[in-house]
């Protein structure tokens, strides 16, 4: 049997564009001679809806748009994912199915049994055998992380699932290679906001090797025939900053994309996190559509505004020098019959970024440029950012990745040239915002406080624990309080582009009182 493997970029409840792209794999693959085509986990609506799903309208509408579906796909089999209603009226949500349509007509429902606390708010799970028969073969179909049920007369198993991107995270297919038959995973590929989705579907032979493999951030349609010998495909050796890089990218233009955004703006400080975005940002959505504002004050060093000049001309972007000094010595002055005597401290150093963040913001609504935040993970975990300043934007780019990692992405994009200039990457990181101001004045090395902050946040441990594991303890117990005494202001933030194993919009660390 020839089956079509189609890798595919939803928008959620854009169901008219999801449904003709839909379609048009069904038609292609029909011209193809294939008898079955498989698509992803909440194919039709998008993923993930969160509060849709509990939408009257928004299930009613992914019902019509799959009878549409159904109605195009005579002469072929599909199995394609979506939301369905529980036959119970007694019960409000949903499942999270797999339909199957054969030769136009919906014939069966597979529905999803193991589900995260995430999905657990939303549908609701059975214990019906998810499997069915076509064309010679037994077919067991999982979705998501569920396992297929495998009996001594299956054939194939089938996985529909929409998997985000996790940096440094093992490959899953090792979850199919027990069952010694024939398995398809296909995953949603494109970025909703948060979500990345990293697509990367793949087939699995009776010994648990690959061999068919789609790429990874594309589109992508394959056919497998299950008659058909094929080689096992050398195991991949993938460079993970790549990945990232790639991650980020299509996070940023599906962004763009999919909320009709054209153009965007950020602070341009010299360093090396504006620098990064800039680059991304120029990769996804092209320089010409991209103005940037230089905001020196008196505390910013001159290489910095050289350095961040040069970045704009190798990217070919157009940038704008607005110094903050007089807006910051009036702002000062209005404040000085408050603030008398008292000794310089973080307000003068967090009115400055507020200065910054109230112009960038002035100038997006003027001109109609959305703003990008630049802070990094190991910033937004410890609460080295100023609200309502440097922590401005509608979309946070870095905000999932560790400052280590930002200086390998800054490499990464100068691989082939120098796009980024040497000075900002080679540069002690600094927030200029008091003289000879570094980050390490406030903070721990990034090396040591980036590993201390990932045993702690994507893995679990404990202080102790960290502790056991060679760092040093005062260390250790400062980067913890820390990253809980900052919760606060995490939860103020903007959407981050999701592409760590734990990002903290999805593990939210308890507040602690003051000691």
């Amino acid at each position: 049997m020839k089956i079509a493997i189609a890798q595919q970029n939803y928008s959620i409840g854009e169901f008219g564009k999801n449904a003709t792209k839909i379609s048009r794999a069904i038609f292609e693959a029909r011209n193809k001679n294939a008898e079955l085509i498989v698509f992803p986990e909440l194919s039709i609506c998008g993923s993930f809806p969160y509060d849709f799903l509990q939408k009257e309208d928004f299930i009613e509408t992914t019902m019509q748009t799959l009878q549409r579906i159904a109605t195009e796909s005579y002469g072929i089999a599909v199995l394609v994912g979506c939301p369905t209603y529980c036959e119970d009226e007694s019960e409000t949500r949903v499942y999270d199915s797999a339909i199957l349509i054969e030769n136009g007509i919906i014939t069966r429902r597979f529905n999803k049994k193991n589900l995260t606390h995430t999905e657990s708010k939303y549908f609701i799970t059975d214990n019906e055998k998810n499997c069915f028969e076509w064309k010679g073969e037994k077919i067991a179909v999982c979705v998501g992380d569920d396992s297929p049920e495998i009996d001594e007369d299956t054939t194939l198993a089938i996985n529909i699932t929409c998997k985000r991107f996790k940096h440094k995270e093992d490959d899953r297919c090792n979850q199919f290679a027990e069952y010694k038959i024939p398995t398809i995973s296909v995953n949603q590929v494109g970025a909703n906001t948060e979500a990345t989705y990293k697509g990367h579907s793949f087939v699995l032979n009776t010994s648990g090797e690959r061999i068919i493999q789609l790429p990874y951030f594309e589109e992508a349609t394959e056919i497998f025939d299950t008659k058909q010998t094929y080689q096992p495909i050398a195991p991949e050796t993938n460079n993970e900053i790549a990945l990232l890089h790639d991650a980020l990218v299509l996070g940023i233009r599906d962004y763009f994309s999919k909320n009709g955004f054209k153009t965007a703006t950020l602070g341009l400080s010299g360093g090396i996190d504006s620098a990064v975005v800039l680059a991304l940002t120029a990769e996804a959505i092209g320089s010409e559509n991209i103005r940037v504002i230089l905001l020196p004050s008196e505390y910013s060093t001159s290489h910095s505004i050289t350095d961040a000049e040069g970045l704009a001309k190798n990217l070919n972007v157009q940038y704008d020098i607005i110094p903050i000094k007089d807006i910051y010595n009036t702002a000062l002055s209005a404040l000085s019959p408050i603030f008398k005597d008292l000794p310089f401290s973080v307000a003068e150093e967090n009115l400055q970024s507020r200065i910054r963040g109230t112009l960038l913001m002035a100038l997006s609504n003027k001109l109609g440029n959305i703003l990008l935040n630049t802070s990094n993970k190991s910033e937004v975990a410890v609460g080295y950012g100023t609200l309502y300043g440097d922590t401005n934007g509608s979309l946070s780019v870095l905000g999932d990745v560790y400052k280590t990692d930002v200086f390998k992405l800054a490499r990464y994009i100068n691989r082939d040239r120098e796009i980024i200039p040497e000075n900002t990457i080679i540069k002690p990181p600094s927030a200029e915002l008091r003289p000879n101001q570094q980050d390490s004045d406030s903070l721990p090395d990034y090396d040591s406080l980036d590993n201390i902050l990932f045993q702690y946040i994507e893995c679990d441990k404990t202080e102790a624990e960290i502790t056991a594991l060679g760092y040093d303890k005062e260390t250790v117990s400062r980067a913890i309080k820390m990253t809980k005494r900052c919760e606060f202001k995490r939860q103020q933030l903007c959407p981050a582009i999701k592409v760590s194993q734990k990002p903290f919009a999805q593990r939210q660390i308890p507040l602690i009182g003051k000691e």
